[in-house]
């Protein structure tokens, strides 16, 4: 991926932050979805949006673009939208899949998402896969592009029938490194808190649906993601710490056992990743693609002049697992 930053808009944090609040978005008309809820194997819900109007069906089947979105994102988040509106342009199907709590409403479980949870992303692309003909093409961003690797190495061989091609964008794949990041510095006051303020109110909300699920003090307490794992996330999914969930949901160490095409994306000045961290080209297996450019933030990569825009990276992403595809 050749890409540069423009010159107005230096260093990993304002690429970060300015694609996310003010760049464009898309290229053509704002995206509207249609929503179907799905119940899980375990009798909750998840909420999926697909791009609407549907492109029409020709002779030939076309492909589904699939998005798992990062922490605390969406449909609507920036990249979901730029993502829909390269499927829109290409005469593709668009789905994106909330991870659960992340729709705009609570689920009922007692549990919610975490970085790992490929076991989610399994039963999602292959209720995908049983409804669609073409090919399925899948993108994770984040949170959601560690959980999309985790699966495709776990599945290994059997990823195949499932899907044609996945990518990973500014995904922690080395959670205990990205944990480290984000827990310093600006990094600790802008964006742990930004995190905090909606995870939060929703693990209280939680906690309401099921009394005595965790401790609500020790929540309260929390000032990281470390202590919101330990407190939260980790006991809720089956881990016994955040030192065991970190180590035993990041997809790194399991790259090599990926058997589909797969591209890995992450800037090297993304403030949430370190660069120290990425993989190299000798950790990863021959189906493992590495792009890692100098700039771009967190799943920022802007373009353009004021204010930008943020479709470079899916346009290229995109076109990548097209290929993969063929």
């Amino acid at each position: 991926m050749n890409y540069t930053a423009p010159w107005w808009l230096p260093g990993g944090n304002l690429q970060t932050i300015w694609p996310a609040l003010y760049a464009r978005r898309v290229f053509g008309p704002h995206p509207q979805y249609r929503r179907e809820r799905w119940t899980t194997p375990d009798g909750d819900f998840i909420d999926v949006d697909f791009l609407h109007p549907a492109v029409p069906p020709d002779a030939s089947p076309r492909p589904l673009l699939v998005l798992f979105h990062g922490l605390e994102g969406s449909s609507r988040s920036h990249y979901a939208e730029a993502f829909a509106d390269f499927a829109r342009e290409q005469g593709w199907d668009y789905a994106v899949p909330h991870f659960r709590g992340c729709s705009g409403e609570l689920n009922h479980g007692p549990r919610a998402y975490h970085s790992g949870d490929w076991e989610e992303i399994d039963w999602v692309l292959r209720r995908l896969r049983q409804g669609h003909a073409g090919p399925l093409l899948v993108v994770g961003i984040s949170l959601g592009g560690n959980a999309l690797m985790r699966w495709a190495g776990e599945l290994g061989e059997g990823a195949a029938p499932v899907v044609q091609g996945v990518a990973s964008v500014c995904s922690p794949i080395d959670l205990a490194a990205g944990g480290w990041a984000i827990g310093r510095g600006f990094n600790r006051l802008v964006y742990t808190r930004m995190f905090l303020a909606t995870m939060k109110p929703k693990a209280l909300d939680k906690l309401a649906q099921h009394p005595g699920l965790f401790d609500r003090q020790a929540l309260l307490a929390a000032r990281d993601l470390y202590e919101f794992d330990n407190v939260f996330t980790a006991p809720l999914h089956g881990f016994r710490s955040t030192e065991d969930y970190w180590g035993r949901a990041s997809a790194k160490p399991h790259l090599h056992r990926i058997r589909v095409p797969a591209l890995v994306v992450n800037a090297r000045n993304d403030p949430f990743v370190p660069a120290w961290s990425l993989p190299l080209g000798h950790e990863v297996g021959p189906h493992v693609t590495l792009w890692q450019p100098a700039h771009g933030g967190h799943v920022g990569f802007p373009q353009g002049p004021l204010p930008g825009h943020v479709r470079t990276m899916p346009d290229a992403v995109g076109r990548w697992l097209a290929q993969a595809a063929v």
